[in-house]
Parts: structure tokens; C-alpha cells; sequence
């Protein structure tokens, strides 16, 4: 059972303004992480907004829990937020800002006492407790956020760009911490990201939004491997994609033939896309004995344990990976490796600003 649903929800700002979300339907099942992914202004947090009562739909249902909650305040909805900027009291401790919202509910003082205690020992923070958020780092505050909204057990927590404002590695340390929680509580939680990285390792499922509407609701597997359109498969990483039209693969600059094992042509294929990690940049004389097609070096990016290039084709401009013993500069012979086995083969409809080479 769902403990989440959106029906037909539509969300404007203003009663003239056209609708930032268009008749959405989600289903969050119990006990899951589902992420809404998408760039900014896709709708993501309106959609979070109007769940927690900050934001009066348009039209359609919002249910929780079976009942509708669609009317209900904000404050009677039994949900918990952990918002980008923390949001904790100032002049209270770390115990005090999770013990808040126990003291809103009237928990008597044992009680109230007990569980918040358990929940600053559940983000590992029980020898902080009588610590202001002044005295705390950032990952700790955010620690401190996540402990106040579960401590109060909600039938749904939702989470508002969170680690948005930490620095790389703490970053990775919260996103630990935010699916270990999730597991081990078992909480249902919405979560509002832009950064697929993040999305792909804490969800259960993710809501690709674009433009107010779901691109694609996928487990991240499926996702990240089988992208329903060109404006998905873009936003996940496939920097190269191309149209598919015809027999040929249409650039920016021109026309490629190009064979595809199988037929293609049945199930309307529309794109092809590939990661610059899976097309690899080759010498010069692998264009010549085919299979490859030749360019000349763009840029050339050192990644550490690989080489990124972008290389100008009569394709259009392709981004490929080689080695980090490879030293190639701007203007040198090369070739790419357009492999069909290890492109997306995406047959969904979808704007030219999407295709035509890397996005």
C-alpha cells in the first residue's frame, strides 16, 4: 500500500501564474525512499511544499495514509521536514531542537527525555547533546536536523535538498547516514535532490520531473541504464546522444551510418546515447582500419585515473575517456569508438535541445 499519493496534482503560485506542477501522479509506497531528481525550477520542491501543507494545490489529492490530507494544516498532517539550511534553534542545544517538537506534542518529560536521547545516539551524536549549533560542525547540524524530524516518529518525512550545503566528503558521510537511518526506521521519506549521484545511491525508486511533469519513475538500476527519453537520459550522464533517423546517428554538424544489431526500427527507436566513460579515444590509425570515427582533440580534461577528451567529428563534438597515460593535446589525430552494444537506446520523444551531441 502506498503511503503516499498524488493525484492529479496541479500547483501555481498566483491564480494567474501558469502552473509550476501539471497534474502529477506519484505513488510512495510505506517504508521506502523515493527521490524527486531533476534541475531547478522541474517543480521538485512545489511538490514537496504542497505534501507538507506549505502550499495549497490547484487542483487535485494529496492522500496519506489513506485519508486525504489536501485541506488539512500543515501542523495536523503528522510530517516531518529536514530542510538545506537546517532550520535548528540557535539558543537551543542539540537536545533541546530535537526534544521541540516532543514538547509541542505534550510527551511527558521521561519519555520525551528517553527518545530524544535515542535519537541523538541514533545519528551518533549522544556525547553532543548540551552543544549549541554554534559549537557544532555543518554534517553534525544536519545530524541534529535529521534526528529532530524522526524523533517525532511521522508517518512521512520529507527532505528538502539536505546535504546541499556540506563540503564533498561529508557530503558522502550524510548520505551514509540518511539511508542507514531510512533502513533501520523504516520511515517512509520523499527526498528533493538535483544530484544524481545522490539520488541513485539513497533511493528506493526516483522521479525524474521536468517542466512540472515525471520524465521517468524508475528504480535507480533501471534508471541509470535504461533512460526513458532524451531529457533523462541527458540529465543522468549520457553527454553523448544523438538522434537516431533514418539509418544514421544526426549530429550537431551532419549524418553518420550507422548499423545496429538487430532491428531497430521496431520499437521506434529515437536516440542513442553513450557515457564518455564507455567511448573510448584511440589513436588516429584505428579511423583508418574502421570501426572508429576520426577527429581532432577539443579539450582534454586529467580525471585522475582516466583522461576525458572532447573531440570535434564530422558527427559534432563526442566526448570520450582513455587513459591517464595518454597525453594528447588540443588539435592532435584521434578516433573514437561509437559502440551500439554500449550505448542507451532510448525510444522516447523529446525536444532537440536534448539532442544533437553532448548536452
Amino acid at each position: 500500500m502506498s503511503a503516499l499519493s498524488l493525484r492529479a496534482l496541479t500547483l501555481a503560485y498566483g491564480r494567474k501564474a501558469a502552473p509550476a506542477v501539471r497534474d502529477l501522479d506519484l505513488e510512495v509506497p510505506g517504508g521506502q525512499l523515493v527521490s524527486l531528481l531533476g534541475p531547478s525550477g522541474c517543480g521538485k520542491t512545489t511538490t514537496m511544499r504542497a505534501v507538507a501543507g506549505l502550499l495549497a494545490p490547484s487542483a487535485g489529492r494529496i492522500v496519506l495514509g489513506g485519508a486525504d490530507i489536501t485541506a488539512m494544516p500543515a501542523h495536523r498532517r503528522d510530517i516531518g521536514l529536514v530542510f538545506q539550511s537546517y532550520a535548528l534553534f540557535p539558543h537551543l542545544t542539540a537536545f533541546e531542537n530535537v526534544a521541540f517538537g516532543l514538547r509541542l506534542r505534550k510527551v511527558g518529560e521521561a519519555e520525551l527525555t528517553r527518545r530524544s536521547q535515542e535519537a541523538l545516539a541514533s545519528v551518533n551524536l549522544a556525547e553532543f547533546a548540551q552543544r549549541l549549533p554554534a559549537q557544532l560542525s555543518g554534517g553534525q547540524q544536519q545530524r541534529v536536523a535529521l534526528a529532530r524530524a524522526m524523533v517525532i516518529r511521522p508517518r512521512l518525512l520529507l527532505l528538502d535538498e539536505p546535504l546541499s550545503n556540506l563540503d564533498a566528503a561529508l557530503r558522502l558521510e550524510m548520505r551514509a547516514e540518511v539511508r542507514r537511518l531510512q533502513r533501520a526506521s523504516g520511515t517512509t521519506m520523499l527526498y528533493v535532490t538535483h544530484d544524481q549521484d545522490e539520488a541513485l545511491a539513497l533511493s528506493d525508486r526516483i522521479v525524474v520531473m521536468r517542466a512540472g511533469r515525471i520524465e521517468q519513475d524508475a528504480a535507480p538500476a533501471a534508471l541509470y541504464e535504461r533512460p526513458a527519453t532524451p531529457f533523462v537520459a541527458a540529465f543522468m550522464g549520457y553527454e553523448n546522444l544523438f538522434e537516431w533517423r533514418g539509418g544514421a546517428l544526426h549530429g550537431a554538424r551532419g549524418a553518420l551510418p550507422f548499423a545496429l544489431p538487430g532491428d531497430p526500427a521496431a520499437p521506434a527507436l529515437t536516440h542513442l546515447g553513450w557515457r564518455p566513460a564507455l567511448v573510448p579515444v584511440l589513436g588516429p590509425d584505428a579511423a583508418a582500419a574502421g570501426g572508429a570515427l576520426a577527429g581532432r582533440v577539443q579539450a582534454r580534461s586529467y580525471l585522475g585515473d582516466a583522461v576525458q577528451y572532447l573531440v570535434d567529428t564530422a558527427l559534432g563534438p563526442v566526448k570520450g575517456s582513455a587513459g591517464p597515460e595518454t597525453a594528447w593535446q588540443e588539435g592532435d589525430a584521434v578516433a573514437v569508438r561509437l559502440d551500439p552494444a554500449r550505448a542507451a537506446w532510448i525510444r522516447g520523444s523529446g525536444s532537440s535541445e536534448t539532442a544533437g551531441g553532448p548536452a
